[in-house]
């Protein structure tokens, strides 16, 4: 982990990683083993492109959505940017040294669509960047560590928005697919995993929902944005992603897939949804909310169309597919990528009364919280929508693997952010929560699999503190001077045992 000062080179608490390692990896970890999971199960960490690289306008890199984005005032917490970052792209090599020495048999990662097509289609390809992606994957290929990469991680060039609107135009799919088969060509041979877009759900409700995100388009009662409209954008975008993951999937099975050997995913924000009450209206809103959130990526790269749940409730403002969209959509996924961080309950809407933003038809009818009867759903972290509730894991899982027919699974994020509450600093440098929310969401995924879930893989989110988008530089390990200040018992334990 790293603590950061902007502009200043950040430094590593390799400590903490080797206490994390050492529960991760199961050499004393109490009531949890190696042998919970199958052989072949892969452990790794992930970060993305724009959240660690920095260097946002070197060697060739154009400005993307991200960097215009913070280059306005009050869009990120406390002024930050991702302009330096970690210094991924300048610090590379120590950052694959550590997390070899971490023990991991996979990291995740993302391309950066600036940083290889500055101009998207309409420009060449920026040769430094497939240099230094190339140079990462070798990396990494000789020290035996699997890439995971992901093709579209939120960011791409600004030319895009400012032509054309980008998500919002269907032309957004074919520069999607100039760009992936840009990655499939000059990566796809050390490229096994291949994730088309991270969080397409999370990303629309943050850019075109509630506003937060780039473009930052919303409508009353979302938000109070100069332009958008919170009840139809959401629905075009998400349309337009999955066509364009669509058709990069069509191009690699019918182009690369055959000589290349690799896979194609799609990565969506799992949040797990329980009823508010017992009663039968909230037990149904619990299912209508994962339709609408989960199975609204998921349910046509699988069946071919959206959840009958959100036709029923939409209507004509849902695009339709063509039958040709359809085919090609259908079973266009080899494995399922879930973020997973927490769990919420759901109140229906429909009969109840509810909050004005949540009694709207592009939300299902269905508002979420985290607290019954005064009582939080689970221990708060450093992200107060993000509860500690570690069965929601395996009972996300589970829906997933009932849904989805038990289609292969990565847990592709999944961490803890402690409170930055001066009191706790101490906690933070012994790791004791992080330890335990690890432990205790590992144990239910666990479960899940003896249940017979095909999960594949656990990715911690994140190898380092990085740039949290509008949270801006996440701090969570207190470093002097390069050393930890304190030295965990539970660390000497792992060591000396």
């Amino acid at each position: 982990m790293i603590c950061f000062k902007s502009g200043v080179p950040y430094i590593y608490s390799k400590l903490r990683w080797m206490l994390l390692c050492c529960f991760l990896f199961f050499a004393h970890a109490e009531n949890l083993k190696r042998s919970d999971f199958p052989d072949e199960f892969l452990f790794g960490v992930a970060t993305s492109a724009y959240q660690i690289e920095g260097a946002y306008l070197e060697d060739g890199k154009s400005l993307n959505n991200w960097d215009a984005f913070s280059l306005s005032p009050g869009n990120i917490q406390n002024g930050d940017d991702g302009f330096v970052a970690d210094d991924h792209y300048h610090r590379y090599l120590k950052d694959i040294e550590i997390i070899q020495s971490l023990g991991v048999d996979a990291y995740r990662f993302s391309i950066s669509w600036a940083r290889i097509l500055p101009r998207g289609r309409f420009g060449e390809v920026n040769p430094d960047g497939i240099m230094f992606y190339n140079k990462i994957l070798d990396e990494l290929e000789l020290r035996g560590i699997k890439p995971f990469v992901t093709i579209y991680h939120h960011d791409f060039p600004q030319e895009l928005q400012d032509r054309y609107g980008s998500w919002l135009s269907p032309l957004m799919q074919e520069d999607y697919v100039h760009y992936a088969e840009t990655c499939f060509k000059n990566f796809g041979d050390r490229v096994k995993h291949w994730v088309t877009i991270n969080e397409p759900n999370l990303f629309t409700q943050m850019a075109y929902q509630n506003g937060k995100y780039p473009p930052a388009r919303c409508s009353q009662p979302f938000g109070d944005c100069p332009a958008g409209n919170s009840d139809i954008e959401p629905l075009i975008v998400v349309h337009n992603m999955l066509l364009a993951h669509g058709k990069a999937v069509s191009l690699y099975r019918m182009d690369y897939q055959h000589e290349q050997g690799g896979s194609m995913g799609i990565v969506v924000d799992c949040q797990m949804y329980e009823p508010l009450t017992d009663n039968d209206l909230d037990q149904e809103a619990a299912k209508r909310g994962l339709a609408f959130f989960i199975g609204w990526a998921l349910d046509p790269l699988t069946y071919g169309d959206y959840p009958s749940e959100m036709r029923q409730y939409l209507g004509n403002q849902l695009p339709q597919f063509s039958n040709a969209e359809r085919e090609f959509l259908r079973n266009s996924i080899d494995f399922i990528g879930i973020n997973h961080y927490s769990t919420s309950y759901a109140k229906d809407c429909i009969y109840s009364s509810c909050s004005e933003t949540a009694n709207r038809a592009i939300k299902g009818f269905v508002d979420t919280t985290s607290d019954r009867d005064g009582v939080q759903i689970g221990e708060p972290t450093g992200i107060r929508s993000l509860p500690v509730v570690p069965r929601g894991i395996g009972e996300v899982v589970e829906y997933l693997k009932k849904r989805y027919d038990n289609k292969p699974m990565f847990i592709t994020e999944n961490g803890y952010s402690e409170p930055q509450d001066e009191e706790q600093v101490q906690d933070a440098i012994q790791d004791f929560k992080r330890i335990e929310f690890h432990k205790t969401y590992m144990s239910s995924l666990a479960q899940a699999i003896r249940d017979g879930a095909n999960v594949k893989g656990y990715f911690v989110w994140t190898l380092m503190d990085d740039f949290e988008w509008i949270i801006g530089k996440m701090i969570y390990s207190k470093v002097v001077n390069g050393e930890v200040n304190g030295w965990p018992t539970a660390l000497l334990q792992c060591t000396n045992g």
